[in-house]
């Protein structure tokens, strides 16, 4: 059976987590949001890394893309220090390094450079510029692409954990497996401290069997890695990163804002209330 998790020690200092599916829709970048701005309301200090060239988590918390001077492309091909792309968001002990579409550009300038058999330049750029401003922030978010390719393998790279969306729907563990290889491959070849943090499951229809039954399905497969925390499928939270808003600040007492508050709390007592 596939090895999945190690043991970890918690870190003293900023805890860094990827949010990672190759399948795209399920809720990787609401979460991303979500579980940022929730972590941030409860008094944490936190960065939320946008490392998807379609920038959903840059204009879910109203950043003006045209007005972005620096970005994590800039820091990914070594342009900028990641400190020079940090921009301050108008949300509670929340800040963000934002993505351009030129992201889009750089997923194949670094498969290039592996291709040249320089893995270790795609791997360690992200990981050295996040340890210089690690002990800034309690937790450190990456919202990566739905894709397995370089830019995700640079982010895991980076990564303490893992946190993994699975939408609650029929296929919902598709692809899973292959994912799951490649978190051991990187566990093995590149960073032996990478864990999964959580499973978590999203856009739940609580008036439907089927639900019900891939709630049941993934909990078999992953045991106490899934959090107990389910997020429902809401159209508050469709709504929200229209407003440039997390659930949280556009409508705080919906089933939504409370669902990833109690995310935030899973994910602090995880980690020994860092």
């Amino acid at each position: 059976m596939l090895k999945y998790c190690i043991d970890r020690e918690v870190n003293s200092v900023g805890k860094v987590i990827s949010l990672v599916n190759q399948k795209g829709g399920v809720g990787k970048t609401t979460t991303s949001i979500n579980l940022s701005s929730s972590l941030g309301h409860l008094g944490k200090k936190v960065l939320l890394i946008d490392l998807d060239p379609q920038s959903n988590s840059t204009t879910g918390l109203g950043i003006d893309r045209s007005k972005i001077k620096k970005s994590i492309y800039n820091v990914i091909v070594g342009d900028c220090d990641i400190k020079d792309a940090i921009y301050k968001t108008p949300f509670k002990n929340l800040s963000i390094v934002p993505s351009v579409i030129d992201l889009a550009g750089a997923e194949m300038e670094l498969f290039q450079i592996g291709f040249q058999d320089k893995e270790f330049i795609i791997t360690e750029q992200l990981k050295q510029q996040l340890n210089t401003i690690r002990d800034r922030y309690d937790f450190i978010i990456i919202d990566c692409l739905p894709s397995l390719g370089t830019l995700t393998v640079n982010a895991l790279a980076a990564s303490d954990s893992v946190i993994i969306p699975i939408q609650c729907e029929f296929y919902s563990l598709d692809g899973v497996n292959q994912l799951l290889h490649t978190i051991l491959q990187i566990q093995k070849k590149i960073n032996p401290a990478l864990d999964i943090e959580g499973v978590l499951l999203t856009m739940l229809d609580g008036r439907t069997l089927l639900g019900l039954e891939v709630v049941e399905d993934v909990r078999k497969f992953f045991n106490e890695k899934v959090f107990s925390t389910i997020i429902p499928r809401l159209v508050k939270l469709v709504e929200a990163p229209s407003h440039g808003k997390p659930i949280i600040e556009y409508d705080p007492k919906s089933k939504g804002a409370l669902a990833y508050l109690n995310l935030a709390k899973e994910v602090i007592d995880r980690n020994g209330n860092k």
